[in-house]
C-alpha cells in the first residue's frame, strides 16, 4: 500500500470526526489483521476526549466503530480495482483487541461447553464482522462447526458438534 492511500485514509478519519464535532489526530499503520492479511488501521487519539466522547465513538456494542470502519471501506476503496483495494479498521483506545480478547473468551467457552455437553448453542448480539471473527476461531476446535442463521439485526451464531 503506498504512502498516498495511507495518508487519504487517515485525512479522510480525521475530517469525518472534525464533522461529528468529536475532532482528534489519527495515526495510521499496517497491521496483519486477523485473518493474517494485511489491514491498515487507523487508530483515534483517545486522549483530547472527553469519556463520554470516546463512548460515542464506540456506540453500543461497538456500533459506531464499526459504522466509522465500514463507511470508511466503503468510501476508500469505492471504484478501485479489486488488487488495489486494501481492508480498513478503525480503533479507539484498544477497543479491537480488548473486544477481539473478550470474542477469543466466548468462543473458548462455548466451545468447550458444546463439546462436554453435545447441545448446540447459539451466540447473539454480533455484527457480522464479529461473527466472520467467531467462525475463524471456531476453527480451532475440528471437532465443532458453526453457521449463522436468522435474518439481520436478530441473525446469531449456531455452535454445533460436527
Amino acid at each position: 500500500m503506498n504512502e498516498t492511500k495511507i495518508q487519504r485514509a487517515q485525512a479522510w478519519l480525521e475530517t469525518l470526526l472534525q464533522l461529528m464535532a468529536l475532532p482528534a489526530p489519527v495515526t495510521a499503520a499496517i497491521q496483519k489483521g486477523i485473518d493474517g492479511e494485511d489491514s491498515l488501521w487507523l487508530t483515534i487519539d483517545h486522549c483530547p476526549l472527553s469519556e463520554a466522547q470516546r463512548e460515542k465513538l464506540i456506540g453500543d456494542r461497538g456500533q459506531m466503530i464499526d459504522a466509522l470502519q465500514y463507511l470508511g471501506n466503503i468510501t476508500l476503496n469505492h471504484n478501485l480495482p479489486k488488487e488495489e483495494q486494501y481492508p480498513l479498521t478503525v480503533d479507539i483506545n484498544g477497543y479491537r483487541e480488548s473486544r477481539l480478547n473478550e470474542l477469543k473468551a466466548i468462543a473458548t467457552d462455548i466451545a468447550l461447553r458444546v463439546q462436554a455437553t453435545g447441545q448446540p448453542e447459539a451466540i447473539e448480539d454480533l455484527s457480522s464482522a464479529e461473527r466472520r471473527q467467531m467462525h475463524g476461531f471456531f476453527k480451532e476446535f475440528p471437532l465443532l462447526k458453526t453457521e449463522s442463521q436468522g435474518q439481520e439485526p436478530h441473525r446469531q451464531l449456531i455452535v454445533q458438534l460436527a
